[in-house]
């Protein structure tokens, strides 16, 4: 597969993107990104559409939070990446000039969704991360990576965010690392980033596994930053304050870079 390298603003690895779960409002979103990048991180998450398993929950502020996220782009410097899961997403993402997209885990698992955000980011050359599907389906993740080839995207990497199980486990989604493992094994030059923050549902592991990712090789680490955590309106038992960021990111123990899993 052609892939072209990752047009990211940071160029050694491990890559680190951070930022909140949920973009809630425009102080929390500025606040939270503005101590992200005083450690030095150059990219931002934050999602500002949600799918929810039940009705009624937030599910993001939509449209709105893209001018939130311009503001960081412009008063951080940080590059900025949001999910989309339809063709209007990604439409109204390009327009507002957000640096790099990603495809949730349940998005993934409909071919039909991937190939309609394939359909619209024909032409352009914006990077896409795509995580794995819920379940723990190789064909699955591989299939959407293709789609998004096939439709001209060559700027793809994957996330690795853990699979869901009905088997008693200590995480929020069992990691099963032979799977990425393997993705790496048949498309070599893929960049494959973790999500610790959703493998661990808790913040006290996002640490130990964001390490264990980096001994597997992998290229970058995708975590949930909040100023607030107890607060966010989202996953707040998964995400750590930019402090315990900056302060993991210090902790890492990286290998030799060249060789890989």
């Amino acid at each position: 597969m052609d892939l072209e390298p990752l047009a990211l603003p940071e160029k050694e690895t491990p890559i680190i993107i951070a930022g909140p779960c949920s973009a809630e409002t425009e102080e929390q979103v500025l606040q939270t990104a503005c101590e992200i990048a005083a450690s030095g991180v150059k990219l931002f998450r934050a999602g500002i559409w949600k799918p929810r398993t039940k009705p009624g929950n937030f599910e993001g502020v939509g449209a709105i939070g893209l001018a939130w996220l311009k503001r960081v782009q412009k008063e951080t410097g940080m590059a900025v990446a949001i999910e989309v899961a339809t063709k209007t997403h990604v439409t109204e993402a390009l327009a507002a000039g957000m640096d790099i997209l990603w495809i949730g885990a349940r998005t993934t698992v409909n071919p039909f969704a991937v190939q309609e955000i394939a359909d619209s980011l024909q032409g352009t050359d914006i990077p896409v991360l795509v995580k794995n599907p819920v379940n723990p389906d190789l064909e699955l993740w591989i299939g959407a990576i293709q789609r998004l080839h096939r439709a001209g995207v060559r700027q793809i990497g994957a996330v690795h965010r853990g699979f869901c199980s009905h088997e008693k486990s200590a995480y929020r989604n069992i990691p099963l690392w032979h799977i990425p493992l393997e993705l790496r094994r048949q498309i070599p030059n893929l960049p494959i980033f973790c999500d610790p923050s959703h493998i661990g549902g808790q913040r006290n592991l996002i640490a130990p596994l964001a390490q264990q990712a980096i001994d597997f090789h992998f290229d970058g680490l995708l975590i949930e930053t909040h100023y607030q955590p107890e607060t966010a309106w989202s996953d707040a038992s998964q995400q750590i304050t930019p402090e315990s960021l900056c302060r993991l990111i210090r902790q890492l123990e990286v290998q030799n870079r060249e060789i890989k899993a």
